[in-house]
């Protein structure tokens, strides 16, 4: 059975660093304490104290609020934030909303009956007020709340979407599309502020370009299709989440043209199914993983009462070369 000695070896810092993780206490930077949680975790290390480090809880049970759970990044998501959570004590119980304010509300009432300690939230149908009137702990993930005093962990939305419209634009092409994620999400927008930046100044560009795919692969298919038969000299489509590119790529096959050699498609996110479709999806890839983890970290630290970093992360993304965008 591995021991902290284990840990602070194969984390390479001390006894007393890892004791420190394990108990919230001190200061830890942040790259240090990834590594002690790295050990822990290959070491399957169960400390023997964590329960009189986490005494001051109810029940050491948090609620997780995603929108859609057949979206693949939401279970990437929870995995980090489980697995975190489980080294610390704490069990997660997993709410899907549907994105609807009503569902999410309910589900709250019902979490407050059962005394959680605190959420992680990832949908954007709730106000700041509605947070607010939480009376508990909170971290928002991949979506922002109006207000700068809710914790939040995001990626760089609009800075990926530059990216990914400007790489279509190095790769050749002459016409490029953007389907967009549902109005009312920040996320949403940014990307579709990010592919403004580059195109909007360009002389083929115009509004129609934009259509809404609501972040879902049906939609995303049925808007590619109308977009296609109204501007058929279209080359390249950024997506503004993999599910919608994978929609468009179906779309795209649909009406008999080839990938990427006729249209080349980025999606955004980097969700693991983007690797098994065919060809494989060029994406910008969020730090799905790390997102979660550290949403995960700031909760527990604002359930014990220790001082955060920062109220607010905003991760870099990078992007990811594969098939249905051409090589050189």
């Amino acid at each position: 059975m591995a021991t902290i000695k284990d840990v602070s070896k194969l984390a390479g810092v001390s006894v007393a660093t890892v004791s420190r993780v394990l108990n919230r206490s001190g200061y830890v930077h942040t790259d240090t304490e990834q590594k002690v949680l790295h050990a822990i975790k290959a070491l399957n290390y169960t400390p023997n104290f964590v329960a009189r480090s986490l005494s001051n809880k109810k029940t050491s049970t948090i609620g997780l609020l995603v929108p859609d759970i057949t979206n693949p990044f939401f279970p990437e998501l929870a995995r980090a934030v489980e697995d975190v959570m489980q080294l610390y004590g704490y069990t997660v119980i997993l709410c899907n909303s549907d994105e609807s304010a009503s569902k999410e509300k309910h589900y709250i009432d019902v979490l407050k009956q059962k005394y959680i300690d605190g959420m992680i939230v990832a949908s954007n149908a709730l106000s700041v007020e509605d947070v607010r009137e939480f009376d508990m702990p909170v971290v928002v993930v991949d979506r922002l709340i109006e207000g700068d005093t809710i914790p939040t962990v995001m990626s760089d939305n609009r800075k990926g979407a530059q990216m990914a419209t400007e790489f279509l634009l190095g790769q050749g092409c002459r016409k490029i599309a953007h389907i967009r994620g549902p109005e009312h999400l920040l996320n949403a927008e940014e990307r579709c502020q990010g592919y403004l930046d580059v195109v909007q100044d360009i002389d083929w560009f115009d509004r129609s370009l934009i259509v809404s795919g609501k972040y879902e692969m049906k939609r995303a298919m049925e808007a590619t299709l109308e977009l296609l038969r109204t501007h058929p000299d279209v080359d390249g489509i950024f997506a503004g989440n993999d599910m919608m590119a994978i929609g468009a790529m179906r779309a795209v096959q649909v009406l008999g043209r080839t990938i990427p050699y006729e249209i080349e498609i980025v999606g955004y996110d980097g969700i693991a199914l983007s690797e098994i479709v065919f060809p494989e999806l060029t994406t910008i890839a969020q730090p799905i993983y790390d997102m979660g983890a550290l949403a995960a970290r700031m909760l527990i630290k604002q359930i014990e009462k220790q001082p955060l970093d920062s109220l607010h992360y905003c991760l870099d993304v990078q992007m990811v070369e594969r098939g249905t965008t051409r090589k050189g």
